[in-house]
C-alpha cells in the first residue's frame, strides 16, 4: 500500500512559501467577510460601506451614522477652547458644531479640560433628552480619553456610548481600559474618516481660539454686558489691552478709566463669564 508522507518545512523558502500562502487565504477570507457584510448590509454608496468599514474595524455592535469628536485648543496657554464637532452618516454636520470655554479649569489643564466639555456635552443632551452619539472620538492618548471616560462614568452613561482616542503621532487606536492601542491600516477609509473628524475639530477649536484674541471679538463680547456698547467696551479694551488685565485690574482703576456704574457692570459680566 502505498502511504502519504507529510512534510511540514520548519526552515528556508519553503516554509517561507507556506507562511505566505496561509497570510494570502486569511487576507482572502477577510476580504470575503467585508465585502459579504457590505452586501448582506444593503449598503450602495461609498458612504455607507466606509461607516460599515468601521464598525468592523473598532467592532462596533451598530453602523456609526452619528459620530461626535472632541479637541482642546490651548496655544501657548491663553484663551483656552475646546470643539465638538459632528458627523452625520459620514459627513460633518456643522449646525451641530460646539464650542466650549472652560468654566472650572484654571490654566492649560487637557485632562481637566476634556472631562469638563465632556460632561457638559452629554449633561446638555441627556437633560434635553437629545439623542446621543453612535461614536465619540477623543483627540488624543490615554489620558485624554480616560477623563472623557470619567465624565461619562459621572453621568451613568458610561458604556452606552462606544468611545475611542487618536494620538496624533502614530495614529493609533486607543480603548478605554486598553492598556495597548490598535492600528488600523494607514490606506483604510475607515481610519481616514477618524482622521478627517480629530483634524476638522482641531480646525474649529482653533480658528475659534484665534477669533477669541483679536480685538474685535473681544469688544463684541464686552459689548454683551448689560449696559455696555460698542464706545465704552473699546475704551475699556484701548486701556487695559486684553480681557484678562480688565478682570485683574483693581476696583479704582477700573471707576477711574469707566466710571463707578460701568464699572460694576463690566466687573460683574466678567465675574459671572469666568
Amino acid at each position: 500500500d502505498f502511504k502519504a508522507q507529510v512534510v511540514i518545512p520548519q526552515i528556508g523558502d519553503k516554509k517561507k512559501l507556506i507562511e505566505m500562502s496561509l497570510r494570502n487565504v486569511m487576507y482572502f477570507r477577510h476580504e470575503k467577510a467585508e465585502r459579504d457584510a457590505v452586501a448582506a448590509s444593503g449598503a450602495t454608496n461609498k458612504r455607507d460601506r466606509v461607516l460599515i468599514k468601521l464598525k468592523q474595524d473598532l467592532h462596533l455592535k451598530t453602523i456609526p451614522r452619528h459620530i461626535e469628536c472632541f479637541d482642546n485648543s490651548n496655544i501657548q496657554g491663553t484663551n483656552p477652547v475646546s470643539a465638538m464637532v459632528c458627523f452625520m452618516n459620514g459627513q460633518p454636520s456643522t449646525k451641530d458644531y460646539r464650542h466650549y470655554i472652560p468654566k472650572t479649569v484654571v490654566g492649560p489643564d487637557d485632562f481637566a479640560t476634556m472631562f469638563e466639555v465632556v460632561h457638559r456635552r452629554y449633561a446638555r443632551l441627556l437633560e434635553e433628552k437629545s439623542p446621543l452619539p453612535d461614536l465619540i472620538i477623543i483627540d488624543g492618548g490615554k489620558g485624554q480619553l480616560s477623563a472623557a471616560c470619567n465624565a461619562l462614568k459621572r453621568l451613568g452613561i458610561y458604556g452606552q456610548i462606544p468611545i475611542i482616542g487618536i494620538a496624533k503621532r502614530l495614529e493609533e487606536i486607543y480603548f478605554p481600559e486598553d492598556t495597548l492601542p490598535i492600528y488600523i491600516d494607514k490606506k483604510s477609509e475607515s481610519l481616514k474618516l477618524i482622521q478627517r473628524a480629530r483634524d476638522e475639530a482641531h480646525r474649529f477649536g482653533i480658528t475659534h481660539h484665534r477669533n477669541r484674541r483679536s480685538k474685535g471679538f473681544l469688544i463684541s463680547s464686552l459689548e454683551s454686558a448689560p449696559g455696555i456698547g460698542k464706545t465704552t467696551a473699546t475704551k475699556v479694551l484701548n486701556h487695559f489691552k486684553s480681557i484678562s488685565n480688565i478682570k485683574n485690574a483693581s476696583e479704582e482703576e477700573l471707576i477711574e478709566v469707566l466710571g463707578k456704574d460701568k464699572a460694576r457692570r463690566i466687573r460683574t459680566f466678567l465675574e459671572n463669564e469666568s
